[in-house]
Parts: structure tokens; sequence; C-alpha cells
């Protein structure tokens, strides 16, 4: 029962950064991929391949936050070790943060990068799949 219990209270992996991002962000960024796909719609099929390529190396708000975070874990442990052992909380708040992201799909960074328009994998993988939808449209 426990065990159900917490399963309810723990966001869905695949849509917790959406659900705790504010809708106009979310709806921006919808506008925006929108805006993306109506281009290509007007573009050849090297175009279209082109950006799915594109697609397939943009970096997404879990990326982003994971590279940000063991980035500064790596670089304040460094610094405890040679320089001042109080580096080690900043390492351990970048582990909080992490955590925090994990079972609640929500941190500080996350909403910074949601407000500059870093998208899920979820959002990155409509573009492409509405893309890969024009490739296969009979002329």
């Amino acid at each position: 029962m426990e065990l159900d219990l917490a399963k309810e209270q723990l966001p869905s992996t695949k849509s917790k950064v959406n659900d705790r991002t504010p809708d106009h962000i979310n709806q921006q960024i919808e506008r925006e991929t929108e805006a993306s796909v109506n281009y290509y719609k007007r573009q050849g099929e090297q175009e279209i391949l082109a950006r799915i390529k594109e697609l397939d190396h943009e970096w997404d708000t879990e990326r982003l936050l994971e590279v940000n975070m063991a980035s500064i874990a790596f670089i304040s442990s460094l610094l405890a070790v040679r320089a001042n052992r109080k580096w080690a909380f900043l390492a351990g708040a970048s582990s909080a943060v992490l955590i925090q992201q994990a079972l609640q799909g929500w941190t500080p960074p996350i909403a910074i990068f949601r407000s500059m328009g870093v998208r899920t994998v979820a959002e990155i993988n409509r573009e492409k799949k509405a893309l890969q939808n024009l490739l296969n449209k009979p002329e």
C-alpha cells in the first residue's frame, strides 16, 4: 500500500517538466515548434532532413540540467579538495537539485531553462515526428 501511495505522489516522468512549467511558457514553446513545422512545409526534402538531424542533436531540459549540475559538483569537489572544504556544500547542493528534479519534476534551473525556450525530449520528438510526416505525405 505504501508503494502505491508513493507512486501516486511522484509526477509522471513523461510530463513532469511540462506540468510544472507555467502555461504561457509551454504555449510559447508549442507556438515556436508549430512555426518551425509550418516553415518546413514549404521546404524541400533535404532541408527537412537537415532539420531532423539538427533535432537529433538538440539538448533537452534534462540533459542540460544534468550537465550543469554534474559540472558544478565536479568543480566544487575539486575546490573542496584543493582550496577549502566548504566548497563541498556546493557539490551537495547540486546533487540535491538533481534529486529534486527526479522526484518533483521542478527545480529553479529547469524554470530558467524553460523560460529560455529549452524543450523537453517529448517536445523535440513531436517536431521530429511532424517533419517525418511531411516527408511521408504523397504530393
